[in-house]
């Protein structure tokens, strides 16, 4: 059994989860000073690959990032790398379908936060970023680590966006979710049902990860 679309997805759902994790908590920390109408309309745009079919996304992605169009002729050209049809390209799709998850996670426990606790400091003459990384991030941090871990399960199950800009070539772009596809059009049901309980036992087992962290 290749074992090369498990370790490829974990590799790229931790990877996403890294990223993802510190542009939400940047952006849900400063969005939610803005301006009422500004904050709205920035949460939507942030929130849109949430409700968007992963395939818009992987095609919204193909026509920024393709050999052919502007930006990913231009890397192609100076850098002489291909952007799409790589192991990492699924990076792009999976950080930006479970982005919304981490950011409005991110946000809510943000809100939640005793503003008091922040006056308090200042008047103790705490700078910001103390107050912030000693007072606020301990006092949020168990829906931040909520909202990491279902982000890097929302990355670990993604097909739709993933298939389109890395594809599947065995040993090189395949993950789980392909693999099952794959091994489905081609009639072989009884590999796909065992990579699909792979896909079950790593999601039960964040599940109770949250489970018992919330619990903690």
């Amino acid at each position: 059994m290749d074992l090369y679309p498990l370790y490829n997805s974990i590799r790229i759902a931790i990877i996403s989860t890294i990223i993802i994790f510190f542009f939400g908590i940047f952006f849900a920390y400063y969005v939610a000073k803005l301006p009422k109408i500004v904050k709205g309309a920035l949460d939507v745009l942030l929130t849109l690959p949430l409700v968007l079919p992963p395939t818009v996304v992987g095609y919204l992605l193909l026509l920024f990032l393709g050999p052919r169009q502007p930006f990913g002729k231009f890397i192609y050209e100076t850098l002489n790398v291909k952007i799409i049809m790589t192991w990492w390209s699924a990076i792009f799709a999976t950080s930006i379908v479970a982005f919304p998850l981490m950011y409005r996670t991110a946000r809510g426990a943000f809100e939640s936060f005793d503003t008091t606790l922040s006056s308090a400091g200042k008047t103790l003459g705490l700078s910001n970023s103390y107050i912030f990384w000693n007072i606020r991030m301990p006092y949020c941090k168990k829906g931040l680590m909520a909202g990491a871990v279902l982000s890097f399960a929302r990355a670990l199950g993604e097909y739709g966006a993933t298939s389109m800009v890395s594809g599947y070539t065995p040993g090189k772009t395949a993950t789980i979710s392909t693999t099952v596809y794959q091994l489905w059009r081609t009639d072989n049901e009884h590999m796909a049902f065992v990579w699909v309980m792979i896909n079950i036992l790593i999601s039960a087992i964040v599940l109770l990860f949250i489970n018992n962290f919330e619990k903690k």
